[in-house]
Protein backbone atom coordinates (compact mmCIF):
# COMPACT_ATOMS: atom_id res chain seq x y z
CA UNK A 1 0.00 0.00 0.00
CA UNK A 2 1.13 3.65 -0.72
CA UNK A 3 0.03 6.98 0.65
CA UNK A 4 -0.85 9.64 -1.91
CA UNK A 5 -2.30 12.86 -0.66
CA UNK A 6 -3.40 11.14 2.50
CA UNK A 7 -5.31 8.42 0.59
CA UNK A 8 -4.28 4.89 0.81
CA UNK A 9 -4.14 3.03 -2.57
CA UNK A 10 -3.83 -0.76 -3.05
CA UNK A 11 -1.03 -2.05 -5.33
CA UNK A 12 -1.85 -5.19 -7.27
CA UNK A 13 0.03 -8.20 -5.95
CA UNK A 14 2.55 -9.98 -8.16
CA UNK A 15 1.23 -13.17 -9.70
CA UNK A 16 2.27 -16.32 -7.90
CA UNK A 17 3.36 -19.57 -9.45
CA UNK A 18 0.00 -21.17 -8.61
CA UNK A 19 -1.89 -18.49 -10.42
CA UNK A 20 0.30 -18.94 -13.45
CA UNK A 21 -0.42 -22.72 -13.53
CA UNK A 22 -4.16 -22.17 -13.23
CA UNK A 23 -4.14 -19.71 -16.09
CA UNK A 24 -2.15 -22.10 -18.26
CA UNK A 25 -4.59 -24.97 -17.60
CA UNK A 26 -7.60 -22.80 -18.23
CA UNK A 27 -6.19 -21.55 -21.47
CA UNK A 28 -8.52 -23.84 -23.47
CA UNK A 29 -6.02 -24.77 -26.19
CA UNK A 30 -6.86 -27.89 -28.24
CA UNK A 31 -3.32 -29.19 -28.09
CA UNK A 32 -2.71 -31.42 -25.02
CA UNK A 33 0.10 -30.48 -22.71
CA UNK A 34 2.05 -33.68 -23.55
CA UNK A 35 2.02 -35.42 -26.94
CA UNK A 36 3.69 -38.63 -28.32
CA UNK A 37 4.61 -39.36 -31.93
CA UNK A 38 2.33 -41.89 -33.72
CA UNK A 39 4.74 -44.85 -34.09
CA UNK A 40 5.91 -44.92 -30.45
CA UNK A 41 2.27 -44.65 -29.35
CA UNK A 42 1.29 -47.63 -31.52
CA UNK A 43 4.19 -49.68 -30.17
CA UNK A 44 3.23 -48.82 -26.59
CA UNK A 45 -0.37 -49.90 -27.24
CA UNK A 46 0.83 -53.16 -28.80
CA UNK A 47 3.00 -53.96 -25.78
CA UNK A 48 0.13 -53.22 -23.46
CA UNK A 49 -2.36 -55.42 -25.34
CA UNK A 50 0.13 -58.28 -25.55
CA UNK A 51 0.01 -58.78 -21.80
CA UNK A 52 -1.43 -62.11 -20.61
CA UNK A 53 -4.26 -60.46 -18.67
CA UNK A 54 -5.92 -59.47 -21.94
CA UNK A 55 -5.79 -63.01 -23.45
CA UNK A 56 -6.94 -65.29 -20.63
CA UNK A 57 -10.26 -66.10 -22.36
CA UNK A 58 -8.92 -66.44 -25.94
CA UNK A 59 -9.68 -69.79 -27.71
CA UNK A 60 -6.85 -72.31 -27.95
CA UNK A 61 -5.06 -73.06 -31.22
CA UNK A 62 -6.99 -76.33 -31.52
CA UNK A 63 -10.32 -74.53 -31.19
CA UNK A 64 -9.24 -72.01 -33.82
CA UNK A 65 -8.13 -74.81 -36.16
CA UNK A 66 -11.44 -76.65 -35.72
CA UNK A 67 -13.41 -73.50 -36.35
CA UNK A 68 -11.42 -72.89 -39.54
CA UNK A 69 -11.96 -76.49 -40.67
CA UNK A 70 -15.71 -76.46 -40.08
CA UNK A 71 -15.99 -73.11 -41.83
CA UNK A 72 -14.23 -74.69 -44.82
CA UNK A 73 -16.55 -77.73 -44.75
CA UNK A 74 -19.59 -75.46 -44.54
CA UNK A 75 -18.39 -73.43 -47.51
CA UNK A 76 -17.66 -76.62 -49.47
CA UNK A 77 -21.09 -78.12 -48.78
CA UNK A 78 -22.74 -74.85 -49.59
CA UNK A 79 -20.98 -74.67 -52.94
CA UNK A 80 -21.79 -78.34 -53.67
CA UNK A 81 -25.46 -77.91 -52.79
CA UNK A 82 -25.80 -75.03 -55.25
CA UNK A 83 -24.15 -77.07 -58.02
CA UNK A 84 -26.08 -80.30 -57.32
CA UNK A 85 -29.50 -80.87 -58.92
CA UNK A 86 -32.09 -80.60 -56.18
CA UNK A 87 -29.90 -78.45 -53.96
CA UNK A 88 -29.11 -79.67 -50.47
CA UNK A 89 -31.52 -82.62 -50.77
CA UNK A 90 -29.81 -83.79 -53.94
CA UNK A 91 -26.42 -83.55 -52.23
CA UNK A 92 -27.66 -85.70 -49.33
CA UNK A 93 -28.97 -88.32 -51.76
CA UNK A 94 -25.61 -88.46 -53.57
CA UNK A 95 -23.68 -88.80 -50.30
CA UNK A 96 -25.97 -91.62 -49.12
CA UNK A 97 -25.58 -93.40 -52.46
CA UNK A 98 -21.78 -93.18 -52.29
CA UNK A 99 -21.77 -94.54 -48.74
CA UNK A 100 -24.06 -97.39 -49.78
CA UNK A 101 -21.76 -98.35 -52.66
CA UNK A 102 -18.71 -98.21 -50.37
CA UNK A 103 -20.46 -100.42 -47.80
CA UNK A 104 -21.45 -102.93 -50.49
CA UNK A 105 -17.88 -103.13 -51.80
CA UNK A 106 -16.50 -103.55 -48.29
CA UNK A 107 -19.00 -106.34 -47.57
CA UNK A 108 -18.24 -108.09 -50.85
CA UNK A 109 -14.48 -107.69 -50.96
CA UNK A 110 -13.66 -107.53 -47.27
CA UNK A 111 -11.12 -105.31 -45.60
CA UNK A 112 -8.45 -104.38 -48.14
CA UNK A 113 -4.99 -105.54 -47.22
CA UNK A 114 -1.70 -105.21 -48.98
CA UNK A 115 -0.76 -108.51 -50.56
CA UNK A 116 2.83 -109.51 -49.92
CA UNK A 117 5.20 -109.30 -52.86
CA UNK A 118 6.46 -112.84 -52.22
CA UNK A 119 3.77 -115.38 -51.37
CA UNK A 120 4.75 -117.64 -48.45
CA UNK A 121 4.98 -121.39 -48.92
CA UNK A 122 1.94 -123.60 -48.74
CA UNK A 123 3.24 -125.80 -45.91
CA UNK A 124 4.94 -124.96 -42.64
CA UNK A 125 8.19 -126.44 -41.40
CA UNK A 126 6.63 -129.54 -39.85
CA UNK A 127 5.61 -132.04 -42.55
CA UNK A 128 2.28 -133.81 -42.11
CA UNK A 129 0.47 -136.42 -44.13
CA UNK A 130 -2.64 -135.78 -46.21
CA UNK A 131 -4.71 -137.68 -43.66
CA UNK A 132 -3.46 -135.43 -40.86
CA UNK A 133 -4.33 -132.32 -42.85
CA UNK A 134 -7.81 -133.69 -43.59
CA UNK A 135 -8.38 -134.44 -39.92
CA UNK A 136 -7.32 -130.92 -38.96
CA UNK A 137 -9.60 -129.47 -41.64
CA UNK A 138 -12.60 -131.42 -40.39
CA UNK A 139 -11.89 -130.35 -36.81
CA UNK A 140 -11.89 -126.69 -37.85
CA UNK A 141 -15.04 -127.17 -39.92
CA UNK A 142 -16.85 -128.73 -36.97
CA UNK A 143 -16.19 -125.52 -35.01
CA UNK A 144 -17.16 -123.25 -37.90
CA UNK A 145 -13.60 -122.01 -38.42
CA UNK A 146 -13.88 -121.95 -42.20
CA UNK A 147 -10.68 -120.05 -42.94
CA UNK A 148 -8.53 -122.62 -41.14
CA UNK A 149 -10.61 -125.47 -42.60
CA UNK A 150 -9.99 -124.22 -46.16
CA UNK A 151 -6.27 -123.84 -45.51
CA UNK A 152 -5.88 -127.34 -44.10
CA UNK A 153 -8.00 -128.92 -46.85
CA UNK A 154 -5.91 -127.31 -49.58
CA UNK A 155 -2.78 -128.64 -47.89
CA UNK A 156 -4.39 -132.08 -47.80
CA UNK A 157 -5.08 -131.88 -51.55
CA UNK A 158 -1.48 -131.01 -52.39
CA UNK A 159 0.02 -133.50 -49.93
CA UNK A 160 -2.17 -136.27 -51.35
CA UNK A 161 -0.92 -135.51 -54.87
CA UNK A 162 2.65 -135.65 -53.59
CA UNK A 163 1.98 -138.98 -51.89
CA UNK A 164 0.64 -140.35 -55.21
CA UNK A 165 3.79 -139.07 -56.98
CA UNK A 166 1.67 -136.76 -59.16
CA UNK A 167 3.62 -133.87 -57.68
CA UNK A 168 7.26 -133.86 -56.67
CA UNK A 169 7.67 -132.99 -52.99
CA UNK A 170 9.19 -129.54 -53.05
CA UNK A 171 9.61 -127.23 -50.06
CA UNK A 172 8.48 -123.67 -50.64
CA UNK A 173 5.80 -124.50 -53.19
CA UNK A 174 2.87 -122.06 -53.25
CA UNK A 175 -0.78 -122.96 -53.77
CA UNK A 176 -0.80 -121.42 -57.25
CA UNK A 177 2.27 -123.37 -58.28
CA UNK A 178 0.81 -126.61 -56.94
CA UNK A 179 -2.47 -126.03 -58.81
CA UNK A 180 -0.64 -125.34 -62.08
CA UNK A 181 1.56 -128.44 -61.77
CA UNK A 182 -1.35 -130.67 -60.74
CA UNK A 183 -3.42 -129.36 -63.63
CA UNK A 184 -0.89 -130.80 -66.07
CA UNK A 185 -1.22 -134.24 -64.48
CA UNK A 186 -5.02 -134.00 -64.04
CA UNK A 187 -6.18 -131.65 -66.82
CA UNK A 188 -9.86 -132.40 -66.25
CA UNK A 189 -9.61 -130.65 -62.87
CA UNK A 190 -7.45 -127.68 -63.89
CA UNK A 191 -10.13 -125.03 -63.36
CA UNK A 192 -11.19 -126.41 -59.99
CA UNK A 193 -7.58 -126.58 -58.83
CA UNK A 194 -7.04 -122.94 -59.79
CA UNK A 195 -10.21 -121.93 -57.95
CA UNK A 196 -9.06 -123.84 -54.86
CA UNK A 197 -5.67 -122.12 -54.94
CA UNK A 198 -7.35 -118.72 -55.30
CA UNK A 199 -9.62 -119.47 -52.32
CA UNK A 200 -6.59 -120.47 -50.27
CA UNK A 201 -4.74 -117.26 -51.16
CA UNK A 202 -7.79 -115.09 -50.46
CA UNK A 203 -8.26 -116.35 -46.91
CA UNK A 204 -4.55 -116.68 -46.12
CA UNK A 205 -3.10 -113.50 -47.61
CA UNK A 206 -6.01 -111.42 -48.91
CA UNK A 207 -7.94 -110.87 -45.70
CA UNK A 208 -11.10 -112.57 -47.02
CA UNK A 209 -13.44 -114.71 -44.94
CA UNK A 210 -14.24 -118.20 -46.19
CA UNK A 211 -17.71 -119.68 -46.04
CA UNK A 212 -18.98 -123.19 -45.49
CA UNK A 213 -19.68 -123.43 -49.21
CA UNK A 214 -16.05 -122.67 -50.01
CA UNK A 215 -14.90 -125.46 -47.74
CA UNK A 216 -17.45 -127.99 -49.04
CA UNK A 217 -16.41 -127.24 -52.63
CA UNK A 218 -12.76 -127.84 -51.75
CA UNK A 219 -13.58 -131.04 -49.86
CA UNK A 220 -15.47 -132.33 -52.90
CA UNK A 221 -12.45 -131.58 -55.09
CA UNK A 222 -10.24 -133.48 -52.66
CA UNK A 223 -12.47 -136.53 -52.96
CA UNK A 224 -12.64 -136.36 -56.76
CA UNK A 225 -8.87 -136.05 -57.05
CA UNK A 226 -8.46 -139.17 -54.92
CA UNK A 227 -10.41 -141.13 -57.55
CA UNK A 228 -8.97 -139.36 -60.60
CA UNK A 229 -6.45 -141.08 -62.83
CA UNK A 230 -3.55 -139.08 -64.21
CA UNK A 231 -3.38 -138.33 -67.90
CA UNK A 232 -0.89 -140.26 -69.99
CA UNK A 233 1.87 -138.21 -71.55
CA UNK A 234 1.07 -137.20 -75.14
CA UNK A 235 -2.64 -138.03 -74.85
CA UNK A 236 -5.00 -135.34 -76.09
CA UNK A 237 -7.76 -134.39 -73.62
CA UNK A 238 -10.50 -135.05 -76.23
CA UNK A 239 -9.14 -138.54 -76.83
CA UNK A 240 -9.15 -139.27 -73.12
CA UNK A 241 -12.73 -138.09 -72.81
CA UNK A 242 -13.75 -140.34 -75.70
CA UNK A 243 -11.98 -143.29 -74.13
CA UNK A 244 -13.65 -142.81 -70.78
CA UNK A 245 -17.05 -141.89 -72.25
Amino acid sequence: MTVTGGVLQAVPALPTAADTAVRLLARGDDEPPVTLPRDPAREAARRELSKQMYHENDPSWLQRALETFWDWVDDLLGAASTATPGGALGLVVIVVAVLAVAAALWWRLGTPRRRPVTVPALFDDRPRSAAEHRAAAEAHAAQGHWNQAVQERMRAVVRALEERALLDPRPGRTADEAAAEAGRALPAHTDRLRTAARDFDDVTYGGRTASEGTYRRLAALDGDLERAKPALAGTHPDARQGATG
